[in-house]
């Protein structure tokens, strides 16, 4: 994480719902007790990685849920409560603002809290490819979706995540980032299947601590731990 001035490098907006709700699509592969421990330690693993960025000088959380406030908190993490209460969209765009309250001459993006697998170095090269537009963004690994949007200093978020936010943000004029060896920061988590192919990129130590607490673990087995 950088901390060479007040508006050199990025700032990243994290939303995080509430683990009572976070990561419904989950339950079904992991179980009802664990999908609130894997939602935390997903966000865990991600803001780890994005505070170990050379690109980045600080990220601020907006969640309301306050375990995972104090968590994220003690790693380093801004953490704003979700004032709007209007959903996703609007925790983004409220995160960003309160960001730049600080830093008025900001470089903002939004990240997923899903990102188990997230690589500080992967993200870096993300982030260094947006700078060069005035919005860009990353799709996520199934192509429909988005896992990072940026905004240039002086410049409006304008999130649109959600569904097929790809489109969205594509017809918005965001740049979308085509970059290969960027799995990590595509690689979100909802279902079964995404959790498996984040083991297979390597998770980070919150999420690998969780593993063996999944009641199915078949093709589980030799999951390794991300690095830098």
């Amino acid at each position: 994480m950088r901390s060479d001035g007040a508006d050199a490098g990025w700032s990243l907006v994290v939303p995080l719902k509430p683990l009572v709700r976070a990561k419904s699509r989950l339950s079904g592969a992991v179980g009802e007790r664990l999908r609130p421990r894997l939602a935390l330690a997903f966000a865990l693993d991600t803001v780890t990685a994005v505070l170990a960025c050379e690109d980045v000088v600080d990220v601020a959380v907006v969640t309301d849920d306050v375990t995972a406030g104090e968590r994220l908190a003690a790693l380093g993490a801004h953490v704003l409560a979700d004032v709007p209460g209007r959903g996703l969209n609007a925790a983004l765009a409220h995160g960003a603002a309160q960001v730049r309250r600080r830093r008025a001459g900001a470089a903002v993006a939004a990240l997923n809290a899903d990102l188990p697998a997230l690589r500080p170095a992967e993200l870096s090269r993300v982030l260094t490819a947006a700078a060069a537009f005035p919005r860009a963004f990353l799709a996520d690994a199934a192509k429909i979706g988005t896992t990072l949007l940026s905004a240039a200093p002086g410049v409006e978020l304008a999130p649109a995540f959600g569904g097929p936010s790809r489109a969205r943000h594509r017809e918005s004029g965001a740049h979308e980032i085509l970059l290969p060896g960027t799995e990590s920061v595509r690689r979100d988590v909802d279902t079964g299947a995404d959790l498996l192919a984040a083991l297979e990129l390597g998770v980070g130590p919150y999420t690998a601590r969780c593993v063996p607490g999944i009641p199915d673990r078949a093709g589980l087995e030799g999951v390794r731990t991300s690095g830098a």
